[in-house]
């Protein structure tokens, strides 16, 4: 293949991904930001982005960028960067069905020498096995003759305003040495911290894959012990500051491991695994244990309301944050959820509060009336479930004046308040 001359760079699929890479290309080169989303693409058209990773500043940057709902504006396009979702169904199995049927999209409009790039997590394989055959059937073209494939997996931190797209090391990976080299390239010419060459698409697939299972591992570990520890009667934040004095130690806290990669991507791994013939054990050991931790913090807290006399019946639970993680609007498989659905097999009564997520968003996919909580919105205990930074600024003096029970229980599910402070407040409290 001859030196790539880009048309045009088409990316598909415009969320916390999608955007910021389209924002980035579009400010050198024409980029065609396409989405299924009519209602998203009117509201990048007047420069508002709802997941809050690309301000209106950024925005009208990329004077280079357009944003499309129409598969036709994509004809002209020979680069097409897939950066569509890839959760899991019910049972925790692999739903390709977004990346499927992106590929179908852009088999419709692609043309000879076109290069395709897959930037969502998949499994090791999945982009040869399952997209490409896609790809050639509806286009009609031959695999590394006609077009070629290429994998960049995402490494976008939701929420972090200081490790943002061009400051994150890229994989790249091409379906030739030729494509490599190009779609390195390509990345190298928006990408500040610099580029990683995999050796191959299964190899730079496997990168991205198993950074999250190793990172789901380590907080399982620091989860497990947190199980240990309360029913020792140590505080594990008291173990993991006195471990963290040797200087390799690593800085790992406990905690609900939500979110769509973290809580997601090693099943991606353990279904390919099992597939070739292996049956993985420390994997699917730690994702077990970070799935029982909302409700081990909804029985714990309902433990420690029948301890304090409080009738559970009658009580009247605050939870602040629905979000899966702090400072970001996101609540994709968010494991407050999963503590919620806990509590409400008490017959509690939960009020719900977040600063971050969208009041819409959470009544329309969750069927949940976002409210306030304060001292003029009292409820009887709180559990203070994400590290939102408007959390962090409240004391526990202030806390307490939120509370209208007696002996109230809090939950620092985050850890982010003084364990002492806490106690001279009034609470008694559980935390991780």
């Amino acid at each position: 293949m001859e030196e790539l001359n880009i048309n045009k760079i088409a990316i598909i699929g415009l969320g916390y991904v999608g955007l910021p890479l389209a924002v980035e290309f579009g400010k050198s080169t024409f980029t065609i930001g396409y989405d299924i989303n009519n209602q998203r693409i009117d509201e990048l058209k007047s420069f508002e982005d709802k997941t809050l990773e690309v301000s209106k500043e950024e925005l009208s940057l990329a004077n280079r960028l357009e944003f499309t709902s129409d598969v036709n504006d994509l004809k002209d396009c020979n680069i097409f960067i897939i950066t569509v979702p890839t959760p899991i169904d019910d049972v925790n199995r692999p739903d390709l069905n977004f990346i499927i049927n992106a590929s179908k999209t852009v088999a419709k409009v692609m043309s000879p020498g076109s290069i395709v790039i897959y930037e969502s997590t998949v499994y090791p394989g999945c982009t040869e096995e399952i997209c490409v055959p896609v790809l050639e059937n509806i286009s009609n073209l031959k695999f590394n003759k006609d077009f070629y494939c290429g994998y960049s997996p995402e490494r976008i931190n939701p929420g972090d305003k200081i490790n943002t797209l061009t400051k994150i090391t890229k994989i790249t990976s091409g379906s030739t040495p030729e494509i490599s080299q190009i779609v390195d390239d390509l990345y190298s010419e928006i990408i500040e911290a610099g580029t990683f060459k995999a050796s191959s698409i299964k190899v730079a697939e496997a990168a991205k894959v198993i950074e999250n299972t190793q990172r789901d591992l380590n907080i399982a570990l620091i989860n497990e012990l947190s199980v240990i520890f309360q029913r020792i009667g140590i505080d594990t934040i008291d173990v993991l500051e006195a471990a963290g004095s040797k200087w390799n130690f690593l800085p790992f806290r406990p905690g609900l491991v939500g979110g769509h990669c973290i809580g997601v991507d090693p099943y991606y791994l353990t279904h390919k695994s099992e597939e070739v013939g292996y049956h993985p054990q420390v994997i699917l050991a730690g994702r077990k244990i970070n799935d029982s931790m909302a409700s081990y913090v909804g029985h714990n807290f309902i433990r420690l309301m029948l301890r304090n006399d409080i009738e559970i019946t009658k009580a009247t639970i605050g939870i602040m944050g629905i979000t899966f993680k702090e400072n970001c609007p996101d609540i994709r498989n968010s494991k407050i959820i999963d503590l919620i659905n806990e509590l409400k097999s008490w017959n509690v009564n939960i009020v719900i509060s977040d600063p971050w997520a969208s009041k819409k968003e959470v009544h329309e996919k969750l069927g949940i009336e976002l409210t306030t909580i304060n001292q003029d919105n009292k409820v009887d205990s709180l559990i203070v479930a994400v590290g939102h930074k408007e959390y962090r600024s409240i004391k526990p003096s202030q806390l307490r004046k939120y509370c209208n029970n007696d002996k109230p229980i809090l939950a620092d599910v985050k850890a982010l308040y003084d364990r002492q402070d806490l106690i001279d407040a009034g609470f008694t409290f559980f935390r991780l």
